[in-house]
């Protein structure tokens, strides 16, 4: 029980760390949003390798973060080679795509009553499918290799990006567009230096929710056909052969690139954005 004595004692010791920076003056700067949650995250790490050896839990149920961190560097070929086919070749040209997609038919049915009327239910109900049901299909369309899992991605991605795009150019008040069309200004130099830039928090909205589906859709894509690589692949393999050590590896290659997607979306945001009033302090 020495593990579990460990760890709670740490517990302990984090959680009081962790009040005393969230009392104190210094609980806005960036150093302290970086240690609060990073100290939490090593926190739940160490409870959950005590709670693993203090109640000998099979490797089979749930396996010690030290072995998984042991296997995660036993295994980095496996993980890169996986990594590239789901996240770079699946989950990035997926997205690309379908945002860029998304994008243009935004401005199509800004333009158009028509689309805006008939477009936008249909998508509504195309985002309700579940990926379950879409996957095999894709699968069956464009084969077992990453151009089936990108097409679940563009499937995935672009109606939450086009609602969100398609709302945030209907946010420049009437007063703004009419002192444009005072100015004789065309629909492009309206829709560029007035709409867009007003949109922009509504597109990255979208753009930030599309990460994780994005990923997501390419990692479950692969339980219904891939070749011999992949995220999904192997963790579908890996609960097969009870490879639970590798299984959690993957997740923990999942959730770090996923992080990161979304952060880099997120860096962007602020960057494009500083104006906004979410984006002031």
């Amino acid at each position: 029980m020495i593990w579990l004595w460990g760890a709670l004692a740490f517990w302990a010791a984090a959680w009081f760390v962790n009040a005393r920076i969230a009392a104190s003056p210094v609980r806005d700067t960036k150093g302290a949003r970086i240690v609060v949650p990073v100290l939490f995250g090593i926190t739940l790490l160490v409870l959950w390798e005590g709670l693993v050896r203090a109640f000998a839990v099979s490797p089979v149920i749930l396996p010690a973060p030290s072995a998984v961190a042991q296997t995660f560097a036993a295994s980095t070929t496996i993980l890169w080679e996986d990594f590239r086919q789901t996240v770079i070749k699946g989950a990035m040209s997926g997205f690309a795509i379908g945002a860029s997609a998304a994008f243009v038919t935004a401005i199509l049915i800004d333009r158009s009553s028509f689309l805006t009327r008939g477009l936008l239910p249909i998508g509504n109900f195309v985002a309700a499918l579940p990926i379950v049901g879409i996957a095999p299909i894709m699968v069956n369309w464009f084969g077992f290799d990453w151009q089936s899992k990108s097409a679940v991605v563009v499937v995935m991605v672009f109606f939450p990006i086009l609602v969100n795009t398609v709302q945030g150019l209907r946010e420049a008040e009437a007063m703004q567009r009419d002192l444009m069309r005072t100015y004789g200004a065309s629909y492009l130099q309206t829709l560029v230096k007035l709409r867009l830039p007003a949109a922009m928090p509504f597109i990255f909205n979208g753009l930030k929710i599309a990460t994780t589906l994005a990923l997501i859709g390419a990692i479950v894509a692969e339980y219904f056909g891939s070749p011999t690589r992949g995220m999904g692949f192997r963790i579908s393999t890996g609960v097969g052969s009870l490879s639970i050590d590798l299984v959690w590896a993957e997740i923990a290659v999942a959730a770090l690139a996923g992080t990161v997607f979304y952060g880099i979306v997120a860096w962007i945001e602020k960057r494009v954005t500083f104006w906004h009033p979410s984006q002031r302090r």
